[in-house]
């Protein structure tokens, strides 16, 4: 199979997994009974009910509704919330950039601890560093995100000052709006903010991360082309780096797209913890408002997002790894 066919049966996956999301959301709307009742008040008169079920439409046949859900969503309209009056999808997008930024840095924490905790690991295999790294990635590993996330509030930041429990300084939304000196000048009061709440999201990724690394790792050392490059002379660094690592990467890689949308889905837990206004917390409250379309809007911009990061992944695995396009 081509690159061309390869691409695209990777799209149309990726088309089949979005509405495979709109229905299952759509679904849900309608597991709880009618959801007529949420648009009502609580003193609302049965003809005031019919009336709203005839003009949100909920009186015609599901395939009907689903077909005006699918159109409202290609056009960008998923409704109003009902806790802000405003388009939900409005409201998700405005919170997004918050969620983002904190997703992002917990992923680069990760891959930056991760990738070479799991290496010192590798190279010093069944010696007492590489039992304590997996030691470490085990407790990472069992430590749920929100007791994490509790602990570091009451010791780092209220028993000890170090830093603050709660708020943010904007990163991403000045660069979306393309100013970047508003960006980099907010960097040195955001980082304060960002550390608690995005370590509490990448402890589990970051254990997992050198965990993959070191068991892809050990399996590429013991490959006939590094024992090659070994007795051509090279110097182990350049082994490990150019030759090693480089194809130890791969699984890694495939566990990132994952690994993304694990973050995006810890990011509900840890924002409440620790206040910060994006979408995970947006959506905590709109649960507990019963705010469907705000759920509805959150659900299928996570699941586009998702979907697009595996997407890119698969196409950057076809670059790093070209024996895939023959398959």
């Amino acid at each position: 199979m081509g690159l061309t066919g390869l691409l695209a049966k990777r799209l149309l996956r990726s088309v089949v997994v979005v509405v495979g999301v709109t229905i299952v959301t759509f679904a849900t709307l309608h597991l709880g009974g009618d959801p007529t009742y949420l648009y009502v008040g609580e003193h609302a008169s049965a003809e005031e009910i019919a009336a709203t079920r005839v003009k949100l439409g909920f009186d015609q046949p599901l395939t009907t509704q689903y077909l005006r859900f699918a159109h409202g969503l290609a056009h960008g309209d998923l409704g109003d919330s009902l806790t802000f009056h405003e388009p939900a999808l409005g409201v998700v997008l405005e919170r997004f950039p918050a969620t983002l930024e904190l997703t992002l840095t917990a992923l680069s924490l990760a891959l930056a601890i991760g990738v070479p905790l799991g290496v010192f690991a590798a190279l010093h295999r069944g010696r007492p560093l590489d039992g304590g790294i997996m030691l470490l990635a085990l407790l990472g590993q069992s430590v749920p995100s929100f007791w994490l996330g509790i602990m570091l509030v009451l010791f780092v930041g209220l028993a000890w000052h170090w830093l603050p429990i709660s708020g943010r300084v904007p990163l991403l939304d000045p660069l979306f709006a393309g100013d970047w000196r508003t960006a980099w000048t907010n960097l040195p009061q955001a980082l304060p903010f960002l550390v608690m709440p995005s370590v509490t999201i990448a402890v589990f990724s970051l254990a997992r991360t050198a965990r993959l690394v070191r068991s892809s790792l050990l399996e590429v050392l013991s490959q006939d082309y590094v024992r090659t490059a070994r007795a051509k002379g090279l110097s182990e660094r350049r082994v490990i780096v150019h030759h090693a690592l480089r194809n130890a990467w791969l699984p890694v890689l495939t566990m990132l797209g994952l690994e993304f949308g694990f973050l995006l889905s810890g990011v509900v837990v840890v924002e409440t913890v620790f206040s910060w206004p994006g979408v995970g917390r947006l959506v905590f409250n709109a649960i507990n408002h019963r705010d469907i379309p705000l759920v509805e809007a959150a659900v299928i911009v996570f699941s586009l997002l998702f979907v697009s990061v595996n997407l890119l992944v698969d196409l950057l695995y076809l670059r790093l790894d070209p024996r895939i396009r023959l398959a």
